[in-house]
C-alpha cells in the first residue's frame, strides 16, 4: 500500500497516469462506450462513477494548459439535452484547477469522439450511466 494514492485509481489505473506524457489524453468511458472497439490500451473501473474518478485522478494529474482544450466532451445529439452530469464535472475540474484558471473544454461530435479515441493515450471503462458520461482528459505538466 501506498499512502495519498485515491482507492478508486487502481495500480494499473495509477501506472497509465504515470506514463502519460505532456498533451496525452485518456478517455474516461461510460458504461456503453465500446472501449476496445477503438483502444488497444484499455484499464477497466467497472461499477465506478466517472465523478469520483474524475475528482481522483485530479488529485494526481494536472491538465494541459498548453493546449486549446484540458477536457472533450461528446456533443450531443439533435433535440437531446445538455446532461445534468456535465455540470458536476464541471464543478470538479474547476475546483481542481482552481489556481490555473479556467479550464476549456472541447466539445466533439458523436463519430468525431470514437475516431478521436483512436489517438488517445488510453481509455478508462467506468461503470458510468448517465447519458453523454464520456469525457477526454488532457494531461499537463507540473
Amino acid at each position: 500500500m501506498l499512502r495519498n494514492i485515491p482507492k478508486t485509481l487502481s495500480p494499473d489505473l495509477v501506472k497509465v497516469l504515470m506514463q502519460m506524457g505532456h498533451g496525452d489524453e485518456i478517455v474516461l468511458g461510460d458504461a456503453n462506450f465500446p472501449a476496445h472497439t477503438y483502444s488497444d490500451r484499455v484499464v477497466r473501473a467497472d461499477g465506478l462513477g466517472i465523478p469520483d474518478i474524475l475528482r481522483d485522478i485530479l488529485t494526481l494529474m494536472p491538465l494541459d494548459r498548453y493546449s486549446d482544450y484540458q477536457v472533450g466532451l461528446m456533443a450531443t445529439v439533435g433535440s437531446d439535452p445538455r446532461p445534468d452530469i456535465w455540470n458536476v464535472y464541471e464543478k470538479i475540474w474547476n475546483e481542481a484547477e482552481t489556481a490555473a484558471g479556467p479550464v476549456h473544454v472541447k466539445m466533439f461530435e458523436r463519430t468525431e469522439f470514437y475516431r478521436h479515441t483512436r489517438e488517445v493515450y488510453a481509455v478508462l471503462v467506468t461503470g458510468e450511466t448517465a447519458l453523454y458520461g464520456n469525457v477526454i482528459l488532457r494531461k499537463g505538466v507540473i
